[in-house]
């Protein structure tokens, strides 16, 4: 596996990586399957393909009203809560593919876990009331 020096995550601003960056942290299990790593990597690699993918079918079997500037295509298809859900569903299937990948079994989060955290809260209380 490569080192994480080498691991490149692509910071996205654009519509399809605000969406799947919006779903994941409306979602906390979505989130929590892709903790590490190499998933997130693949995750938001695959997650970013199969949106465009899903967002570019939603366009071509729905009428969208011709741009006046106020919003754009996408705008327009997310405000119908169908459209949102079926998005937030391919972008959990792709977390539960990535999550279930052997390949991953042995990476551990990006960051902290809750006991480790709670253990840090306990010795920084503990320590900073002297």
């Amino acid at each position: 596996m490569a080192e994480l020096d080498d691991l490149w995550i692509p910071l996205v601003d654009e519509p399809i990586g605000g969406i799947v960056e919006r779903i994941e942290r409306e979602n906390a299990d979505i989130a929590r399957l892709v903790e590490s790593p190499h998933r997130l990597l693949a995750f938001r690699t695959f997650a970013y393909i199969r949106v465009g993918l899903l967002l570019g079918q939603l366009l071509f079997d729905n009428d969208v009203p011709a741009y006046d500037g106020s919003e754009s295509w996408v705008d327009a298809l997310l405000r119908d809560p169908a459209h949102k859900a079926a998005l937030t569903t391919e972008v959990r299937r792709v977390a539960e593919e990535v999550a279930s990948d052997p390949k991953y079994g042995e990476e551990g989060p990006i960051g902290p876990d809750d006991e480790a955290r709670a253990r840090f809260r306990a010795f920084a209380r503990e320590h900073l009331r002297s």
